[in-house]
């Protein structure tokens, strides 16, 4: 860690102890780096004899519910007075849904991210683009708190730099990220609880939707673009929900030869979730700036409001530019 995050860190923690009604929030469509670091963290603050409340914005998919302390995820209350509102994993405010208008009635908003696309919303922004996932950087958070990174909190961070790296796959992987990856181990959690719940338990539901959205799947650019969709029609015939898209877009980018893996998610008819994935050459962050989105090198997302099949056109020719 170097002396700025350090002097960020050491700022809010001085901004915790003097905070008594502290609320956290999931970002919309959370994933396992977002969920981990909020309930990491908040049990450390817990531990601290804080109040605590951490904003449900989406639902939590099902693989993630074995996690310690999902109690502590509440429904949006906004009529309360709020003198801490801490973001995790969120680039900008609208990532935050409906936990936006809290956020903007609290007294301080903390932001800590690690993607290089974040716009530094907070009045403290810790946002770190080099480490691996958002559960490295609470990792140092915590470790700096001088609180004990118990088998609850160590579960949640393995999980969420586990699922943010690919389970330790992706360029952001560093000798640090393996060196956390040990010391969470050495608490005792339970590994294969971990693999089964996250990497082991697709449902039918989920499976019948990959294999439709694959039967979708074209190839351009003489095999170095590859891309599929998952359209509203498909979530009802295979009564899935749109979470379980989630690693269709990986599983592309896998095909030998491809460079950029693309899924557009239909979210309404004219609202697509774009997903990018690449392997080694474009940096994916780029074309999704182009559309008011963000993410990593390898990995990022934005939204098209136009029908599915224009969607397609119009990401198609962006990505063009970069192969």
């Amino acid at each position: 860690m170097n002396r700025e995050l350090n002097l960020l860190i050491d700022e809010f923690i001085d901004l915790i102890k003097s905070s008594n009604n502290i609320y956290l929030a999931s970002h919309v469509q959370p994933d396992g780096d977002n969920i981990g670091s909020l309930l990491a963290l908040g049990r450390a603050l817990e531990k601290m004899n804080k109040d605590i409340n951490i904003v449900k914005v989406d639902s939590i998919p099902k693989n993630f519910q074995f996690l310690p302390n999902m109690h502590f995820f509440q429904e949006p209350n906004i009529d309360e007075d709020i003198d801490l509102f801490i973001a995790l994993d969120s680039g900008d405010m609208e990532r935050l849904g409906v936990a936006k208008e809290i956020a903007l009635k609290s007294k301080k908003i903390v932001n800590i991210d690690h993607h290089i696309t974040n716009n530094n919303f907070g009045d403290l922004n810790i946002v770190s683009p080099l480490a691996s996932s958002t559960g490295e950087i609470v990792y140092h958070i915590i470790k700096e708190m001088n609180i004990d990174i118990d088998e609850d909190i160590a579960t949640c961070i393995y999980v969420a730099i586990s699922t943010d790296t690919g389970s330790f796959m992706y360029d952001s992987t560093t000798m640090e990220t393996h060196l956390i990856a040990a010391d969470l181990l050495d608490k005792n959690i339970d590994l294969n609880k971990i693999i089964v719940n996250i990497y082991q338990s697709k449902t039918l539901e989920k499976t019948k939707l990959f294999i439709k959205s694959l039967n979708t799947l074209k190839i351009f650019k003489n095999g170095k673009i590859a891309i599929v969709k998952t359209t509203q029609k498909m979530l009802n015939d295979c009564g899935a929900s749109i979470e379980d898209a989630e690693g269709l877009v990986s599983f592309i980018r896998d095909i030998e030869g491809v460079e950029v893996a693309c899924i557009l998610k239909e979210i309404d008819k004219k609202e697509i979730k774009i997903s990018l994935r690449s392997k080694k050459e474009v940096d994916v962050s780029k074309i999704s700036l182009k559309f008011n989105g963000g993410g990593h090198k390898r990995a990022a997302g934005c939204t098209i409001y136009e029908n599915i099949d224009d969607a397609k056109k119009i990401i198609l020719k962006e990505i063009y530019n970069y192969i």
